[in-house]
């Protein structure tokens, strides 16, 4: 329990969640934007365009003040940009397979669930085992002090 606590509670984990939060709101903003502009009907370009903005705001605030990442040298940069682009490439991707899934197979669009439109609850749910995934590999991978 102990372990968990320090886990959820410490200073590193609440900076993740709280730019998490404005990554998100980055991602959602641009994805439903992308649909008014782009029309409904084009769900998985609205998706990549969110992605490639909300990749951009979450290096940058995961490396300044996430995990304080102070080393600019031109090596660690490349290193980070592109490991940070390659985790994140692939879970642009599991969600990008989840959400044809659930559009073309399940027809989620064509439900509201709990007071949403099923292609948004759809990325919501997508987006919570996102989350989990990106920070432990954030984490232990991508901006490891070690």
């Amino acid at each position: 329990m102990k372990f968990i606590k320090r886990l959820l509670l410490n200073t590193e984990t609440l900076s993740y969640l709280f730019f998490g939060v404005l990554t998100t709101l980055v991602n959602y903003t641009t994805f439903v934007g992308s649909l008014f502009l782009l029309g409904e009907e084009k769900p998985l370009l609205a998706n990549t365009i969110a992605f490639i903005l909300a990749t951009f705001f979450a290096y940058i605030t995961n490396k300044i003040w996430v995990f304080k990442s102070n080393n600019w040298n031109i090596k660690n940069l490349t290193t980070e940009i592109v490991s940070f682009s390659g985790v994140r490439t692939l879970s642009f991707f599991f969600e990008q397979v989840g959400l044809s899934i659930f559009i073309s197979i399940f027809n989620v669009g064509e439900y509201i669930i709990l007071g949403v439109n099923g292609v948004i609850a759809t990325k919501i749910i997508l987006s919570f085992i996102v989350v989990i995934a990106n920070y432990a590999l954030s984490k232990f991978f991508i901006f490891n002090k070690a």
